[in-house]
């Protein structure tokens, strides 16, 4: 059996609105085990016997389709990979205040030339780095809420779907998916 967590991008912070209850239920009849839901922004920490993060997104993307008549992108990460993120901030060590670090994590690899091709709008102090399917984000001078550097922005750039959490959401769903 091995930990992942589903994240939902955009769930309860636009106009898709998704009961944390249904979450727990849908991934769970799905067939996944010991299921947990964090904070109300779809996030889902679940065991699963299913090797195939791709194929684990795809059923719950589908689930919510045809239960709820919900369109979520659904990206799945073990909890390998969820620990390798947490331990692998570039910014950590140069930030007290977790919510000036986020992650954004990618459906897929953005090509090199769009990640060459990245730049922060409008001269914002913003620090990232694009590792594999992540991109760590260091808002040096303020919050995300501010900022144009946004997970709209990342996905216009980079070709890819994403979804942002903050560092103390990384964390949290670090040690939930923790073997």
């Amino acid at each position: 059996m091995t930990r992942y967590v589903a994240l939902l991008r955009g769930v309860n912070v636009g106009t898709t609105r998704l009961a944390m209850a249904d979450l727990r239920r849908i991934v769970t009849d799905l067939g996944h085990e010991d299921v947990k839901t964090y904070l109300q922004s779809g996030n889902v920490a679940f065991g699963s016997t299913v090797r195939d993060a791709e194929k684990l997104a795809a059923g719950i993307e589908r689930a919510l389709a045809d239960e709820l008549a919900l369109s979520v992108p659904v990206l799945v990460r073990s909890g390998r990979e969820l620990a390798a993120v947490a331990g692998g901030n570039p910014y950590a060590d140069r930030e007290d205040d977790p919510t000036r670090l986020l992650v954004a994590f990618l459906a897929t690899p953005p090509t090199k030339s769009t990640v060459d091709a990245l730049a922060v709008p409008g001269g914002e102090n913003v620090s990232f780095t694009v590792t594999g399917r992540e991109v760590f984000l260091h808002f040096v001078d303020g919050g995300y809420g501010r900022s144009k550097f946004t997970n709209a922005y990342l996905e216009k750039k980079l070709g890819v779907v994403s979804t942002s959490r903050n560092w103390k959401s990384v964390r949290a769903l670090a040690e939930m998916t923790a073997a």
